[in-house]
């Protein structure tokens, strides 16, 4: 007994040493470089060797070329391309270091020689740190103004740039919050409560307010505990389309409203902008639509709005650990996108009893999610250009197209619990041709929004408009970018008039409930809404 008293001190000093250590920063120099410079940092528990073990600034990861040199107490690397400002961390074996900030030397602001900046927007604190998609971020400071009106809060958004392109040519760009995922909860002028949004990376974020001031960029770091997503390759298009009005007999006063939609906003498509418009809008950007006002048309009369835009589109590509996948059930998103509806009817009798039979007793939303695509592309189906009736036809005659497809896969996701939208726009074919198309994406808490395009996965589109051979495995998770998107989700409308005559489109480019609302004396007239038409690419 004495002998082994005497041993268990060293068998435990011995066991602990077996033991991984958390790897410690104790700091980095310099705090502030740019992409190619060497950078050290000194703590302890790095280990001796690399073997597996990595960095990351702002969730960049250097290449293995890139380390210099790695010691237990010393890492020297190259820098490689990040954003603006992110936190770095030292992973070994598994576990995390704590996050020391680093600043890119490019994007550091010039000083403010007058008071313009001192009247703006100050930061003093946010809680947390870090954060993934959809988790609530408190922000406290001065000078935010007592309600947002057209301010906003960006966060870090990066796109993985081509090798050739240039360090100097690369634009820093946002992610805001978003509206449509319930991003503000509270804004005060001296705290926001915001939720990050979907598309959002480590890096800055800054605080822009109605009176025009934004706040000096704070670092913000992004966990990828879920998941990661990259947007690349970028393809900007140049887009018109417009809508005829021929009136036949008429007589003063009337008026005929037209929702007109726009490329509509998302993590992967960006920085729409009008170029042209023959006639000015009542009411602008309104969901994503704006509101075009004839007032007195007269008899025999033809009438056009013609518009031009441009717009960024991004291919995405996922990786996701489901086994990390948490969702929370009682979010506002959560509870607004797992709806039923009369376009997604999900407590509907037919497709409970369907979602319940593909799900079993999964609970993993991402599992649930996977197995209704697997369902819907797995030769259940007869494709279809364009299928009559509606979902529910699809499920009993198995006939379906692109449309009942995103309407059919959302239903069901919902009755699943999983959030889940919509989405529509047109296909963008190699000779710059287009059609109508319908896809689906749906919301994982801690990652956002993941796409999802069922037609595609069971090879369904005709073969100008196809784009990778593989499309069962690439279109769960993943999108191209020859596609324009112009509704996510629908867009419920209210007419202007209660005595007003309304007309929708079916199947069209948009998913909203209005497109025309004739008032007053116009007894007859008909409209030619025109295909999406492509006048000009630009791939990156």
């Amino acid at each position: 007994m004495k002998i082994i008293k005497k041993l268990a001190p060293a068998l435990l000093m011995v066991l602990a040493g077996c033991r991984p250590q958390t790897p410690l920063i104790h700091s980095i120099y310099p705090q502030t470089g740019s992409m190619g410079e060497t950078v050290t940092i000194k703590g302890a528990s790095f280990g001796k060797e690399r073997d597996e073990s990595y960095i990351t600034i702002a969730g960049a990861q250097p290449t293995g070329m890139s380390y210099l040199e790695w010691q237990d107490n010393e890492i020297m690397f190259r820098t490689p391309e990040f954003g603006e400002a992110g936190l770095v961390y030292v992973y070994v074996k598994g576990k995390k270091s704590n996050g020391v900030l680093f600043t890119n030397r490019a994007t550091l602001p010039r000083p403010v020689r007058d008071d313009v900046r001192a009247a703006g927007p100050r930061v003093t604190a946010v809680t947390p740190q870090s954060g993934t998609a959809g988790a609530l971020v408190s922000i406290y400071g001065t000078g935010f103004g007592n309600s947002r009106g057209n301010g906003g809060v960006f966060f870090a958004w990066n796109a993985l740039s081509p090798a050739s392109a240039p360090l100097e040519a690369r634009v820093q760009e946002f992610a805001e919050v978003a509206e449509t995922e319930f991003g503000y909860e509270l804004w005060t002028d001296r705290e926001i409560r915001v939720r990050i949004p979907d598309g959002a990376s480590g890096g800055n974020m800054e605080i822009r307010t109605a009176r025009g001031g934004s706040s000096p960029p704070l670092g913000f770091d992004l966990a990828a505990r879920t998941g990661t997503k990259t947007f690349r390759d970028k393809r900007s298009y140049t887009v018109n389309y417009s809508v005829n009005v021929k009136t036949g007999e008429a007589q003063p006063p009337n008026t005929l409203y037209l929702w007109i939609p726009h490329p509509a906003a998302s993590a992967a498509q960006r920085n729409a902008e009008l170029l042209s418009a023959s006639t000015e809008p009542f009411i602008d950007s309104y969901r994503g639509i704006s509101l075009y006002k004839l007032d007195n048309l007269t008899a025999n009369s033809d009438e056009q709005i013609n518009l031009s835009w441009k717009v960024e589109v991004y291919r995405i590509e996922t990786t996701i650990w489901s086994q990390s996948v948490r969702q929370e059930q009682n979010s506002p998103l959560n509870t607004a996108y797992t709806q039923s509806s009369p376009q997604l009817p999900a407590d509907d009798p037919r497709i409970v009893n369907q979602a319940a039979a593909l799900a079993g007793r999964e609970r993993n939303s991402y599992t649930k999610a996977q197995r209704v695509y697997e369902w819907m592309t797995g030769g259940n189906f007869v494709w279809e250009s364009q299928s009559g009736g509606d979902i529910f036809s699809a499920l009993e005659t198995k006939h379906i197209d692109s449309c009942l497809a995103a309407l059919l896969y959302c239903s069901l996701l919902r009755s699943a619990g999983v959030p889940c939208q919509p989405v529509a726009g047109v296909l963008v074919s190699r000779n710059q041709q287009t059609m109508n198309h319908y896809w689906a994406e749906f919301w994982l808490d801690g990652f956002g929004w993941v796409p999802v395009d069922p037609a595609m996965g069971a090879k369904a589109i005709p073969a100008p408009f196809s784009v990778y051979e593989e499309q069962p495995n690439f279109y769960f998770g993943n999108i191209d970018n020859q596609r324009i998107a112009f509704s996510r989700g629908f867009s419920n409308l209210s007419p202007m008039d209660p005595h007003g005559r309304t007309a929708v489109q079916s199947r069209s480019y948009s998913l909203q409930n209005i497109r025309e609302e004739a008032i007053g004396g116009i007894e007859s007239y008909s409209s030619l809404w025109g295909d999406i038409t492509i006048t000009g690419i630009y791939a990156q």
